[in-house]
């Protein structure tokens, strides 16, 4: 560190960084000896109740005495997620390097995880935003709050990955800017530097680009991005941290991590990045397998196989394999581990699965299962485990064969609303009388999603339908959020995949044509 850098540190703010945070994560600790891993989380060896799990939910006898398997117990760390890691080490390079100073902003986008790691700054005196999806769990919002982190809440998606070219559309960009702008200023940002930056936001906007809108307004408002999409640190705070830690506790076993399979989710690339170089590096082999949920399914912030293509991290050609998981016939498996006391979240749950199906295979018998947080923030969905029945997720195609069955087609979004040639166009394509489409307004579509009931326009429409109701929206996940809270409540609806945006007839028209911007609140 030069001396012109040493001067713009903020000391004071470092020693309480490295005093209340860095000393309780895990972290390389240099000393006569040479380099130490402090702070390492607990591997456990959980075979047993993974062969019980086998044999008492899946019926399948897996006994071989050579099998191994181990949870990484990351859920353990500060804050309860792995997304701790990155998180400490980008923030203190970044205090380290005179780039966050006392009483500076700290923005990101986040599907949850990450975001709730940044809350540790909040008590060193740093201002939080993070930028987050509105479908995100009810738990994951709670922790953010408690964290005293600001939300700002949007309805795309915080998981397509940037620069989706062809899906821009000025309607969209419009009423989203709007949105931020108004989210903006009740945080207390001046307006007046958005509207001044208001053509590159609405881009990035109808380009669905949330990622690089936080990086934006970062740049404008003088506030840090960690970048946790495209910062190096996120990677190698897994290859210089996680992967020796593992590897060094596996010896402590008398195992070797060359013999190994990890498996790990897919957020940001980071941990599967990381640990995969160290085991290339090391071991000069691929040991990393990735576990996706197949698309349509939500799963903790967790990326779908088209989700990650396109972000700097994905490197496929890195791993041992990747793989799709139904979350449908892992949730039991889920519900089994918290039962036995194991505090895991929604994505170990995959991993575990995805472990189940390859030892079923022969295709390994060692491996080790990254538990990347707790149960916690998903003990709601947990509780409806076997008790709800899940709504149906069908194609265009599924409702149009079957158009007989559908009685009722609701709309439901809290932004836009079907234009004339919207409603025909669903009629023509699903292949159902314009007269069953209904058109509930925005604060009726508000009012179910929040959880405050069912509105009794939607409930009509359900109890006159004399077959099957389906709930639509601009690209599914809103209809399928809708369709959850339905089926809470006992009724079973199913939802359009992809909405009416990936409709076939949608294609060659401007989604402008098709919706317009919702007035009815």
């Amino acid at each position: 560190m030069d001396q012109n850098q040493d001067n713009a540190v903020d000391k004071v703010l470092l020693e309480r960084f490295e005093s209340e945070i860095w000393n309780k994560v895990p972290h390389l600790e240099n000393n006569q000896e040479g380099g130490k891993i402090v702070n390492a989380t607990p591997l456990v060896d959980i075979t047993a109740d993974f062969k019980e799990c086998a044999k008492k939910i899946y019926n399948l006898d897996i006994s071989d005495s050579e099998l191994q398997v181990y949870g990484k117990l990351d859920s353990t760390l500060l804050t309860g997620s792995i997304k701790v890691r990155p998180a400490a080490n980008i923030i203190h390079e970044a205090i380290s390097t005179g780039k966050i100073k006392s009483g500076q902003t700290v923005i990101e986008a986040t599907s949850g995880n990450f975001g709730i790691a940044l809350g540790m700054l909040s008590k060193l005196g740093l201002q939080v935003v993070t930028i987050v999806s509105r479908k995100l769990q009810e738990g994951v919002f709670h922790e953010l709050r408690n964290m005293g982190i600001k939300i700002m809440d949007l309805e795309m998606d915080i998981c397509p990955a940037p620069g989706m070219e062809g899906k821009k559309d000025e309607l969209v960009a419009k009423a989203t800017a709007a949105n931020v702008r108004s989210q903006l200023t009740q945080l207390g940002f001046d307006p007046s530097i958005f509207d001044n930056s208001i053509t590159e936001i609405e881009a990035l906007l109808g380009k669905q680009d949330i990622i690089n809108l936080a990086k934006l307004l970062a740049k404008k408002y003088n506030c840090f991005c960690p970048e946790q999409y495209d910062n190096d640190l996120n990677v190698n705070a897994h290859r210089t941290i996680t992967g020796a830690e593992i590897d060094q506790q596996l010896q402590q076993d008398g195992n070797s991590l060359d013999e190994f399979n990890i498996l790990c989710t897919f957020g940001t690339g980071g941990t599967s990045g990381g640990l995969s170089r160290y085991i290339s590096e090391k071991y000069n082999k691929k040991g990393v397998h990735v576990i996706f949920p197949p698309g349509g399914q939500d799963v903790a912030g967790i990326r779908t196989h088209n989700n990650a293509d396109g972000l700097k991290y994905y490197q496929p050609e890195k791993y041992a394999g990747e793989y799709e998981v139904d979350f449908e016939k892992a949730k039991p498996l889920l519900k089994f581990f918290v039962e036995k006391g194991h505090d895991i979240g929604e994505s170990s749950a995959l991993e575990l699965y995805a472990t189940l199906q390859l030892v079923s295979a022969n295709k390994g018998k060692k491996f080790v299962v990254m538990i990347c947080d707790g149960i916690e923030k998903y003990r709601k969905n947990l509780e409806k485990i076997g008790k709800i029945q899940p709504p149906g997720q069908v194609s265009q195609e599924e409702v149009a064969s079957n158009s007989s069955e559908y009685d009722k087609v609701i709309w439901i979004h809290t932004q836009y609303t079907p234009q004339e040639g919207g409603i025909e166009l669903l009629a023509k394509s699903l292949g159902i009388d314009k007269s069953k489409i209904v058109i509930p307004n925005a604060r009726t579509a508000q009012q179910l999603l929040s959880g405050q009931g069912i509105p009794d326009e939607i409930n009509n429409s359900i109890q006159e339908s004399k077959g099957k109701s389906l709930m639509v929206c601009m690209a599914g996940r809103t209809s399928l959020m809708a369709a959850n809270v339905l089926a809470e409540k006992g009724i079973v609806t199913d939802s359009l995949i992809g909405g009416i945006t990936e409709l076939p007839e949608a294609r060659n028209s401007q989604l402008s044509e098709l919706v317009k911007q919702a007035s009815q609140f």
